[in-house]
């Protein structure tokens, strides 16, 4: 058998109507990508179904695998522990409603062939094109401009559930992140970026999934967490 070249990794909880349209539509763009590719369904506690419907895609083809826990590990915790079980040289991530268009998922896995350590869409560099509420497209601004000021980043878009990794590099990165739910992305471009890994941005189509919306305390976290990172990396501990 074929070493695995690609894995894709989708992060669920609770996701079961979004799998149906995902994991067909993944297995038939990586199948242009790479003659050996697996698909990972990182899923974290749900109980909607989610974990029963992605066995039954398991048995039909063994290309795809089920990560199932029991508990909920939070997005960040669930993303370590599958790119910990990938086989691929090549381990990319997106998110189960296809907010970015998968057909830049090609782009995205030659990054990584191409030599970048890793590779991010992004919804703010010219080109992007996309759909979500002025309150959302404000919130990302801000929050993509302090990290940049604050933690010294080059990306514009760290929050773009879009990316992929030479999985040998990004492994010595997991270890030092902190962050277990949605402040996983960020920490990790920061500190890929600190170690020196090479990051290449690049834009994307994007459209917001529905329901989703930004609260005050949404806004209240991102800079706490932002904050937090700043201390984590500039204070050693006793």
């Amino acid at each position: 058998m074929a070493e695995t070249e690609v894995t894709a990794i989708i992060p669920v909880f609770n996701d079961r109507a979004a799998l149906e349209h995902a994991i067909p539509r993944s297995v038939g763009v990586l199948s242009h990508i790479s003659d050996a590719f697996e698909l990972i369904v990182a899923e974290d506690g749900s109980t909607d179904g989610s974990a029963e419907f992605v066995r039954l895609c398991e048995q039909q083809d063994p290309r795809i695998r089920l990560l199932h826990s029991d508990e909920r590990l939070g997005r960040g915790r669930a993303l370590n522990r599958a790119i910990g079980e990938a086989k691929g040289r090549i381990v990319c991530y997106y998110d189960v409603d296809l907010a970015t268009d998968i057909e830049h998922l090609e782009e995205l896995v030659g990054a990584i062939r191409g030599g970048s350590d890793i590779a991010t869409g992004s919804r703010l560099l010219p080109g992007s094109e996309i759909k979500r509420t002025r309150g959302r497209e404000i919130a990302s601004r801000t929050y993509n401009f302090l990290v940049r000021i604050i933690l010294g980043s080059s990306v514009h878009d760290h929050q773009c559930g879009f990316k992929a990794f030479n999985r040998q590099r990004v492994l010595a990165v997991i270890p030092t992140i902190r962050a277990g739910h949605w402040f996983w992305d960020t920490e990790l471009l920061v500190r890929g970026q600190r170690q020196g890994l090479r990051v290449q941005e690049f834009p994307v189509r994007w459209r917001a999934g529905k329901g989703t919306t930004v609260k005050l305390r949404d806004v209240f976290e991102m800079g706490t967490s932002i904050l937090r990172l700043w201390w984590q990396i500039h204070v050693p501990e006793n």
